[in-house]
């Protein structure tokens, strides 16, 4: 009878704990209770490299475990006064660009980029936001009918690069601008560049895999980088050779953005 009661007593305590340990999670606080389910740590989302494309760090952790399916904006990556800024479809996340580790926090403050940048670099050509940057003078510009240059501040534009496609990206490098377009005869991205404010282009891009999701083109120090569908490219010649530096993941590619020496890369679907 004592062993009985014994084993009784026992499943009894053990019903009575389990009771009681639902009953506590049940009145958890809904972000508690979530806190606790979901560990899912943020990665591949975005690196950064401080030796010129030598070497990546993951410096995703903070950001929502399943943001490369909610999707960064295009021209989604700030960086301002060592602060950095992604846009998705589910806010503005923040972080600094000399933290000692990784991490991330939604910014309730700041409901768009543009409205943080104040549209210093956004200009409106009709059919929506164009991409801008400016050299001693020179505007340049992506438009729906390719690359366009203006020399009076914006009041009057020439389209400088046209190969039936919308222009992708414009940046200032050493010396000139860099540019991706779409052509429509060849159904690929082409990379040039312009040593004289813009008036004649190069292309640069042999040495590259043929794409039509070629997503950014930047410079740091005299290396050319380049974001492409296979990986991050880069070139020490003036786009002349390429060398692969980082790997694509998956179908997504790396969208490149520059401050100072450090180079930050962004993993989105389809470039651009």
């Amino acid at each position: 009878m004592n062993t009985l009661a014994f084993l009784l007593l026992f499943q009894f305590a053990s019903v009575l704990d389990q009771t009681l340990e639902f009953t506590q999670s049940s009145l958890l606080p809904n972000s508690q209770l979530t806190q606790k389910s979901d560990k899912a740590v943020a990665a591949n989302i975005i690196f950064k490299s401080t030796d010129g494309g030598q070497t990546w760090q993951d410096i995703s952790a903070g950001l929502p475990a399943n943001l490369q399916e909610e999707g960064i904006e295009r021209n989604g990556f700030v960086e301002k006064d060592s602060e950095l800024y992604i846009s998705t479809e589910n806010g503005i996340y923040h972080s600094q660009s000399n933290a000692t580790a990784p991490y991330w926090q939604k910014a309730s403050l700041i409901s768009t980029v543009s409205e943080m940048l104040g549209g210093t670099n956004r200009l409106f050509d009709g059919g929506g936001a164009m991409k801008s940057v400016e050299a001693n003078g020179v505007l340049l510009a992506t438009s729906q009918k390719g690359i366009i240059r203006s020399t009076d501040a914006g009041e009057t534009w020439d389209l400088v690069i046209s190969e039936g496609g919308v222009g992708i990206a414009v940046e200032r490098i050493k010396g000139g601008f860099a540019a991706i377009t779409y052509n429509t005869e060849s159904e690929t991205r082409r990379v040039r560049t312009s040593y004289d404010g813009g008036k004649t282009w190069q292309p640069i891009d042999a040495g590259l895999p043929a794409s039509l999701s070629i997503a950014s083109i930047v410079q740091v120090g005299e290396d050319l980088f380049c974001g492409h569908p296979t990986g991050i490219f880069r070139s020490s010649d003036q786009g002349k050779t390429w060398q692969l530096l980082l790997p694509a993941i998956g179908d997504k590619v790396f969208n490149l953005s520059v401050s100072g020496n450090v180079i930050y890369a962004i993993l989105r679907s389809g470039g651009c």
